[in-house]
Formats: C-alpha cells, structure tokens, sequence
C-alpha cells in the first residue's frame, strides 16, 4: 500500500529540515478546516474529517506510528456514524440532537474506560508491531476514540478531551520530526480550546430556549 501511495508520500518542501509530504500538506489542510466546521456544529465537517484520516493514515504508517495509523482508519468509520448523527441523531428525548453536558458519572465512565484502554493498547504495541514509542502513541490514540464519540453525539465534553490529546500529540509528532504535523497538533489545540467556548455559548443558549 505504502509503494502505491508513493506519490502522496513524495516531499514537496522541506520545514525546519525535515521534509513534507504531499499527504501531510494536504491532510493538514482539509484538518483545519475540518475543525472549523466542528466548531460551528457544520455536518459538512466529516466528510472532510474522511479524506484527512485517510491522508494521515498514509502519514503515519511510513513513520511506524502504527496506533495513530489504525486510529485515521477508525476515524473513517466514526466520521460516517458522526456524519449521520448530525443529520438524523436524535437526543434521549427524541428530539434533534444539539449540544449538551454528559452527567457526572458519563464523564467518569469515559475517563475509566479510556485510562484502562491506554495500557491495553501500548501492550498491543509492544507486542504485535516495531513501534518506537508504543505508550505516547497509545494514549492519544485511546483519548481520540473517547473524543470521536462524544463530538459524534455532540457532547460539550469532547473539547476538553481534544485539548488534552492534542498537546499530547504535539509531543509525539516533535518526537518524529513531523513537524508540520507538531505545529498542526498546536493550533488544533488553540482550536479546541475556542471550539469549547463557542459550544459552551450553544449549549447556554439552548438551555434557555
């Protein structure tokens, strides 16, 4: 697969030494304005969220980051589900979905299931693949699933887990010298941090409708 996506893996300028691919460039790009539709509650952000994940996927397995690699895959499917909640989910009550609050004990419950998760899969790591850096790469991995499903269900709760595991990613991505990827993962977390004040004001808003 690797030898037939040669030419999207081909580099096209070179940052802070280091070359990037035309995969990177562009799923870089359709990556920002994927965000910006999520910060807007835009449906049309998931197709874009499709074509990015499967450019990084692409990415992310030349570079041996075999958990970020499966996780683009995984987005692919997520986005679709993600796609059809905006457009058909409806909330418990039967309604529309819309921006909401988890309860106190589905915000435990997903913290709980992603902290067991994170060992699980940098065993998995360890074991199956030559991956270099199995733990960093599992933990953003397992907080990104957590994050999918609840931006998915429009839960307020899936910024603040994508601001953690952006800065996470930051680290990793510095660690292969992804560096357009590294500065990506850093305005990603900037986004998020502003995607969770304007869902904060949705979420006001609709409660006092």
């Amino acid at each position: 697969m690797l030898q037939a996506a040669a030419p999207l893996l081909a580099p096209v300028f070179t940052l802070v030494g280091t070359p990037v691919s035309r995969a990177e460039l562009l799923g870089t790009l359709l990556a920002l304005a994927m965000v910006v539709l999520n910060m807007r509650v835009h449906p049309a952000a998931w197709p874009l969220a499709i074509a990015s994940s499967l450019l990084y996927a692409l990415l992310f397995a030349s570079s041996k980051l075999y958990g970020e690699a499966a996780l683009q895959l995984f987005f692919v499917g997520m986005a679709a589900w993600g796609w059809w909640c905006w457009l058909r989910g409806t909330g418990q009550d039967g309604t529309p979905l819309r921006v909401h609050r988890l309860s106190a004990a589905q915000r435990w419950r997903i913290a709980a299931a992603t902290l067991l998760a994170w060992p699980a899969l940098a065993g998995l790591l360890i074991s199956a693949t030559d991956s270099t850096t199995p733990w960093l790469d599992a933990l953003p991995t397992v907080g990104s699933i957590a994050g999918t499903l609840l931006l998915g269900r429009k839960a307020l709760e899936n910024w603040p887990v994508w601001v953690a595991v952006n800065l996470i990613s930051v680290v990793l991505f510095a660690s292969k010298a992804l560096w357009l990827t590294t500065a990506l993962y850093g305005l990603f977390a900037l986004m998020a941090m502003a995607g969770w004040r304007a869902w904060l004001q949705l979420e006001r808003r609709d409660a006092l409708a």
